[in-house]
């Protein structure tokens, strides 16, 4: 009997020894995101920026700096969708632009999300910052919820806001929906931190949209609260065995662009340049805590952004921005947010992994954020479902420099703001639109700066390795690539997934 007890002691033991070992192997994962932060902002990738980033060149010399990544979509919600569900953004509701305010959820209910998918392998989940996918407000008179200059809007705030991130995989919330858009207030969890009921004044540069405020409401301090609670989220995990995926998803250098007092002249490119300073300060807040609380040796950091920087004059627009201070936002590349061309959505990437990432490497590799869900399966060894992740590819050989002799990805579809759509295979980019860039109207100082072409005709095609600005378009005297890369980008519209199946 003694001999039974103590083996069964022994097997217990030796089962909760391997399921420690287990959770113990498993890395913490840190996604930053910036938004509107452009390819040319950086420093890293950059020598001529007239912004300081210091922060985010170290990482970039940490681990890996990768030169070809790109957003899903040339605009914010799409680009959240796809990241948080491995899925192209077109395939969703949303077909073109952005959710409004008090917009309904973009993401399925029944959709695994990555969040949900590292919940199920343990892990503790937590989002900070701009959300911008959709919730379901409840209103006073049980109909849906709308902005009114009048009455400002219908919204009863004394109760839960429903179906946001607590029930798209996040244990922990707490950030402000969309920056420049009601209602003007903080959110943890599914409540409001206060009730808004003040009419929010209309200032550009900062506010720039009627509707509801909370009192005392100051866009200034959007960016210091999210990051004080960033870092007060990866203090809460110290001492913790379980592992834990925290996703803080900045609100800048989006607009309102409203440095802090004390970073007012940090840079050379203007209250932008100013911004993004901050932001680099932000995320070096959140590496100070990694490293502080000792959680930095076992975890991925991941940074980049969800499209190219912005151009309307509200932000000093990247084009007026290089005019001024001869600093180019989008660096060579063709494009703004909103557009097809590469710097709408070819963004910095860039990802540290202590022991795992060799530092100081850059990659080439082609890679979307809709490839983060199937690599952070692949990372934590999660065998994703059939219907999960569908345009999501493993890029583990791209962040570990293993690269086999084939590249990962075949192509890469992008999302224009009008809903058209680019495809990348190789050398080559088919943007099936007739405006080419579809977002925005270059100025004419520019255009010729550049010596951009004026498009026209059903579309067009750019070899990025002869022309990376894309200057000249191939549509019309390359027709076998076209017919080519048109059949392909049909194939993927019709067909449910363009990941490989049960191979991950």
């Amino acid at each position: 009997m003694k001999l039974l007890v103590g083996a069964i002691l022994v097997l217990s033991f030796a089962l909760q020894f391997s399921a420690f070992a287990q959770s113990a192997r498993q890395p913490n994962v840190v996604f930053i995101l910036a938004d509107d932060l452009g390819y040319g902002d950086l420093g890293c990738y950059n020598p001529q920026s007239k912004i300081p980033t210091p922060r985010l060149d170290e990482l970039a010399r940490q681990g890996v700096r990768l030169t070809d990544a790109h957003s899903p979509s040339a605009v914010c919600t799409p680009t959240r969708y796809s990241l948080l569900t491995g899925r192209y953004p077109w395939r969703s509701s949303l077909k073109r632009g952005v959710l409004g305010p008090y917009s309904p959820p973009l993401i399925e209910a029944d959709r695994l999300t990555l969040p949900a998918m590292l919940k199920q392998q343990g892990y503790a989940t937590a989002i900070v910052g701009k959300w911008h996918l959709g919730w379901d407000w409840p209103t006073k008179d049980g109909k849906a919820a709308v902005v009114n200059a009048e009455s400002l809007d219908n919204v009863d705030y004394t109760r839960p806001v429903a179906n946001g991130p607590l029930t798209r995989g996040f244990d922990y919330y707490f950030g402000t929906d969309v920056p420049n858009y009601p209602p003007y207030v903080f959110i943890e969890n599914d409540r409001t931190l206060g009730v808004p009921a003040e009419a929010a004044p209309m200032i550009n540069g900062a506010i720039n949209r009627k509707g509801p405020m909370v009192k005392g409401w100051e866009p200034v301090k959007i960016l210091p609260a999210l990051t004080e609670n960033a870092v007060r989220y990866i203090e809460s995990r110290a001492g913790k065995k379980q592992p834990f995926f925290f996703y803080f998803a900045l609100t800048s250098p989006h607009y309102p662009v409203v440095p802090s007092p004390e970073f007012d002249g940090k840079s050379q490119a203007g209250v932008y340049g100013d911004f993004v300073a901050q932001t680099d300060a932000a995320v070096g807040a959140v590496l100070d805590a990694l490293k502080r609380n000792g959680l930095d040796k076992n975890t991925l950091v991941i940074f980049t952004s969800d499209n190219g920087p912005e151009v309307v004059e509200l932000a000093v627009g990247a084009y007026e921005r290089l005019r001024q201070s001869q600093h180019a936002s989008m660096l060579n590349w063709r494009g703004v947010k909103r557009d097809g061309w590469e710097g709408g959505h070819r963004v910095p990437f860039i990802a540290r992994w202590p022991g795992r990432i060799a530092a100081g490497r850059t990659s080439d590799a082609l890679i979307g954020h809709v490839d983060v869900m199937a690599t952070l399966a692949s990372l934590t060894k999660f065998k994703l479902p059939e219907s999960a992740a569908p345009d999501s590819y493993d890029q583990t050989p791209a962040l570990l420099g293993k690269r086999g002799k084939k590249p990962v990805r075949e192509a890469l579809v992008y999302h224009q703001i009008n809903g058209h759509l680019a495809l990348r295979k190789g050398d080559w980019v088919l943007v099936d639109s007739p405006t080419c860039g579809d977002g925005n109207k270059e100025p004419e100082w520019f255009r010729r700066e550049r010596g951009a072409h004026d498009c026209a005709g059903a579309g067009a095609l750019y070899n990025l390795r002869n022309d990376p600005a894309q200057t000249k378009n191939l549509f019309d005297s390359q027709s076998a690539t076209v017919r080519e890369l048109k059949a392909l980008l049909d194939q993927y519209r019709q067909n449910e997934r363009t990941a490989p199946r049960n191979t991950r």
